[in-house]
């Protein structure tokens, strides 16, 4: 008998399901099964434990609201920076290679460093804390991964442990409207979700700039330390002794800042003492600003001169044995974390949180523990209540006020204490979200869980399609758990990233977790999908946070359903209230500052890029052109309008050779995109097959027949956004074409002056006569006469408005009945073409999706081929576009042209328009080209430097300004034309 054949014992027993064998589960008398044994701490828990309640501030890893993620080294010498990024091989999303940071000179007199803080300001900025409380702030302005400059060094403060930091905290930014908005939930009524929001106010207080933030630190030895900025940009710091320290005893080993609601110039400040104390301090800033005789200086640009003040409201002991039902509570006599959660204050239901107090105790079994190796967090909370003084008898009243003490008692403060919270894990990191409300906490075993500020009940771990608030609700949860000693959450919530236990970062996001869902808004998971994922990005838009890892979420959604990013974008459109129509006259200015707008084109261009050197979808192609129009036209009103206030020297951005260089390499690529449109629409219109669609039976076919062949052309002029971008960029080409014979014709006319001086002969031409000769040979030499484009958007800007005039105006009559029979003899409640304009906003937004046009737009685009282009290939040579290689675009679609590009490593900068070559570099293990890491890839690091997008791959040199000017324009570049952050790179 062979072994396949051979019977297996217990056979017999069997049923055909199995059914005979018992439960290995069930204990063999019948008794409670135990549980597994617990993996027993490691010594790098142990360790971590320890530093956590050695000190308050010990945080080694930190998330900022751009996406950089910053390290300490295990050594704690230096840096390690770190980001999500899109892989350019593929356009997935993975976490970049570490880049170290080592500005700091080795070995550091003040001891490792302990602490990372991110501000919440635009422009990154890190503070980082050694050991003996020194702080150094690091800027970021331009990419997430390579400081610019040091702001603050802590060369000139004392190594001394006394002055250790136990907490810190970074001021918020001053908001012109006094509250915050959180979109949801999304509850489903009637098959359809409607989408709430929730309205609290901002509580400050702020530093004078709304740009800029300022840190509060508390040191061991009771004093509170304010590093601000002046109006100099100079980092500054004064402070005050809070508590007087007399013994051991007194030390503060931790310590929690939040802003008070009373004022918007105070703060709480709770400490935590080695005596087991809980003291409850109020912290005011009063800035010193002089009084303004003008009205017209903004407040942040007068000199500061802070002071602080303190008073102490209340005393406990953060250690009540009793109240607690463990029988390990008495072994956790030290806190690993003290937090102190702002009072939240919802405007819409006139409720309000008082601020509460949390801390953290957790037992770690010892390595000995033979068995029963128990786990244990314990969370105690106190509530800071102000309760208002009682009115007295009036009889007392007056006796006071004859006796001249006639004052009204203040309000008292007492701690409330609130029912304690055990969890059989050890706590390692506590964050808040959704603006304070709910408290999310991460555990040693690498799992996270979300508990409800009030009630401390865990909420978001299971399912709820019905009512949606965070994507956990839709389905989506981390995987991949892995015990780790430290955790940071990004501030969507859609990814961690935690410290393992080998010193290693890894970076989790959240992954869906059911095998197949339908691909229509009436399938219930698909439509749950949705709402939350337009909850994520609604919320990170309205509260300026970076979104990448919401993107990296919804890509295998996009990939997989070809209607989702349409369904996703139109709902964002329609809850953030995003304004797509620009069909009617109005000012470019308006239109090149909708940064929402540009929100909604970067998920376009994103979401359809398959990797470098790969063709783009339709919308992706679309989108990328739109941004880059977009982008150039910024640049060169920004140089041509500089605000700097250079009268006496009769300077500008204009008159230095490196702006004028940059522009003309806009000014060439704007012109190859005008003539590659031409080329693109002189195709179609010779192509029959295009021309059959163009009537009433096939109409519906055009935008399918275009998606085919991936060309955009069309669709860039019927969308008004991107119209308005061509006809802007046409304003501003004719500005430079201007700018460079004005300048030409003065170097002619001074050129004899010249002739007369031996210097200027000696000198040559200057670079910046080199500048402008190449921008004029740039705008002067075009195979396309932009005078003539600029008609012709012109003219199908005039055709489409009449259009929509036409064929929207019975909406608006239908909606004036509607109105006159509802309420007869009344004045209309609403504008007569309010439909009309909604209906007309609908038209642009489908266009800007890759949509087909409405019918009513059928006569005017034959007339756009059979009359209006006529002229313009009247005034055009049809064969030099034909041989020309439009390669700065990235529009080529040939795998042959690809693959060539790609061989010979060509790349487009998006700040000059020129090409840049990356160095040829061998082949990486997994057979890839090593220019998907971004470090240093050749040994001695000692090739070029770049930036890339991490959002959409795009790069440019890494060039730093040297002059005034160029500083100035190279500031707008801060940032990708997607709206990306850099990353910097180093072949």
């Amino acid at each position: 008998m062979t072994a396949s054949k051979m019977p297996m014992m217990l056979e017999a027993h069997m049923d055909p399901l199995g059914g005979g064998l018992p439960n290995m589960d069930d204990d063999l008398f019948g008794d409670e099964v135990m549980p597994m044994a617990s993996r027993p701490p490691s010594k790098q828990l142990h360790q971590r434990m320890d530093e956590m309640r050695g000190r308050g501030c010990c945080r080694s890893i930190a998330c900022s609201k751009q996406g950089t993620i910053a390290s300490i080294s295990p050594d704690g010498t230096y840096i390690n920076l770190q980001c999500p990024r899109t892989n350019p091989s593929d356009g997935t999303w993975e976490l970049s290679e570490p880049t170290e940071c080592s500005i700091f000179s080795a070995p550091l007199p003040g001891g490792p460093i302990v602490h990372l803080a991110w501000a919440p300001t635009n422009s990154p900025e890190l503070a980082v804390v050694d050991a003996f409380g020194r702080v150094c702030l690091v800027t970021f302005p331009l990419t997430l991964n390579k400081p610019s400059f040091i702001a603050r060094k802590w060369d000139s403060d004392a190594p001394d442990d006394l002055h250790s930091i136990v907490g810190c905290y970074w001021l918020p930014l001053y908001q012109a409207r006094q509250y915050n908005i959180t979109y949801g939930p999304a509850v489903r009524e009637n098959e359809k979700y409607q989408y709430g929001n929730s309205v609290t106010a901002a509580l400050g207080p702020w530093h004078p700039n709304p740009q800029k933030s300022s840190l509060v630190c508390v040191t061991a030895n009771g004093f509170l330390k304010l590093f601000f900025s002046q109006n100099s940009n100079q980092v500054q710091d004064t402070q005050l002794e809070m508590e007087s320290i007399t013994s051991s005893d007194d030390l503060i080993t931790h310590a929690s800042i939040c802003p008070d609601r009373g004022s918007q110039g105070k703060l709480l400040v709770v400490l935590a003492t080695a005596a087991r104390q809980l003291k409850v301090l109020q912290a005011e800033i009063q800035w010193g600003m002089t009084q303004r005789a003008d009205k017209q200086i903004p407040p942040g640009s007068l000199p500061l001169n802070p002071s602080l003040k303190a008073e102490r409201l209340v005393t406990t002991s953060w250690l009540q044995p009793g109240l607690v039902e463990s029988h390990l509570d008495i072994s956790m006599g030290q806190i690993s974390h003290l937090e102190v959660l702002p009072p939240v204050t919802d405007m819409k239901t006139k409720t309000s949180l008082p601020a509460t107090i949390l801390t953290v105790r957790s037992h770690v079994p010892t390595p000995q523990t033979p068995y029963n190796i128990e786990y244990q967090s314990i969370i105690d909370r106190w509530n800071i209540v102000m309760d208002q003084p009682q009115q007295l008898h009036p009889a007392f009243e007056q006796r006071g006020s004859k006796a001249g003490s006639g004052l009204t008692p203040s309000p008292m403060t007492r701690l409330q204490k609130c029912d304690s919270i055990v969890i059989n894990k050890v706590i390692v990191s506590v964050e808040t979200t959704q603006l304070g409300k709910i408290i999310c906490l991460g555990f040693s075993d690498g799992t996270l869980q979300y508990r409800d500020r009030v009630t401390m009940a865990e909420i978001y771990h299971e399912e709820h399609q019905n009512q949606i608030m965070t994507l956990q609700q839709a389905g989506f949860h981390f995987d991949e758990e892995k015990p780790c000693l430290q955790m940071a959450v990004s501030p969507n919530n859609c990814s961690f990233t935690q410290v393992c236990e080998n010193g290693k970062l890894k970076w989790n996001s959240l992954k869906y977790t059911v095998a197949q869902i339908g691909s229509t808004r009436q399938d219930p998971l698909y439509e749950s999908v949705l709402a939350g994922l337009t909850l994520a990005a609604a919320n990170a838009t309205h509260q300026n946070t970076n979104y990448d890892d919401i993107l990296a979420v919804a890509r295998p959604f996009v990939e997989k359903h070809p209607r989702f990013l349409t369904e996703l974008v139109s709902t964002l459109v329609m809850m953030l209230n995003i304004n797509v129509d620009y069909s009617e006259e109005a000012h470019h200015d308006q239109l090149v500052r909708n940064v929402q707008l540009q929100f909604v084109m970067s998920l376009l261009n994103h979401f359809g890029f398959r990797g470098e050197f790969k063709p783009r979808s339709f919308s992706s192609k679309f989108a990328m052109l739109g941004l880059n129009l977009r982008n150039i036209v910024i640049l060169i009103t920004v140089a041509s309008n500089s605000p700097m206030n250079m009268a006496k020297e009769k300077w500008t951005p204009l008159d230095e050779a490196e702006v004028v260089d940059a522009l003309a390499g806009c000014a060439r690529w704007a012109l190859d995109l005008l003539s590659w449109l031409a080329d693109s629409l002189f195709a179609l219109r010779d192509d029959p097959n295009f021309m059959e669609l163009l009537n009433g039976s096939r109409f519906s076919e055009m935008t399918a027949y275009l998606k085919s062949k991936n060309d955009v052309s069309l669709h860039l002029l019927l969308c008004s956004s991107t119209r308005g971008f061509l006809s802007a960029a046409c304003r501003r080409l004719n500005h430079l074409q201007t700018l460079s014979n004005k300048a030409i014709q003065y170097w002619e006319r001074t050129s004899p002056n010249n002739a007369t001086d031996s210097n200027a002969t000696n000198r040559g031409i200057t670079p910046v006569q080199q500048a402008y000769l190449k921008m004029q040979r740039y705008t002067t030499t075009t195979l396309i006469k932009v005078d003539e484009i600029d008609k012709l958007l012109s003219t199908l800007s005039g055709d489409i408005r009449h259009t929509y005039q036409a064929s929207l105006a019975s909406l608006a009559q239908k909606q004036q009945q509607q109105q006159q029979q509802q309420q007869p003899g009344k004045p209309n409640q609403l504008p007569p073409d309010t439909a009309v304009k909604k209906a007309q906003a609908h038209c642009e937004l489908m266009m800007l999706l890759a949509e087909n046009p409405p019918l009513s737009f059928l006569p005017l685009i034959k007339k756009l081929f059979e009359t209006d282009l006529k002229n313009l290939m009247a005034s055009t040579k049809r064969s030099d576009l034909f041989f020309t290689d439009f390669e700065l675009l990235d529009v080529d679609d040939e795998p042959k042209r690809l693959a060539a590009r790609k061989a010979e490593r060509k790349y487009v900068d998006t700040f000059k328009r020129v090409e840049l070559t990356a160095p040829k570099l061998p082949k990486a293990v997994n057979g890839d080209s090593v220019q998907t890491h971004e470090s240093p890839s050749n040994g001695d690091g000692s090739g070029p430097a770049w930036r890339r997008c991490v959002r959409c791959c795009a790069v440019m040199e890494d060039v730093v300004g040297s002059k005034p000017g160029f500083t100035f324009v190279l500031s707008q570049q801060r940032k990708c034309s997607c709206g990306g952050n850099w990353g910097w790179v180093r072949w």
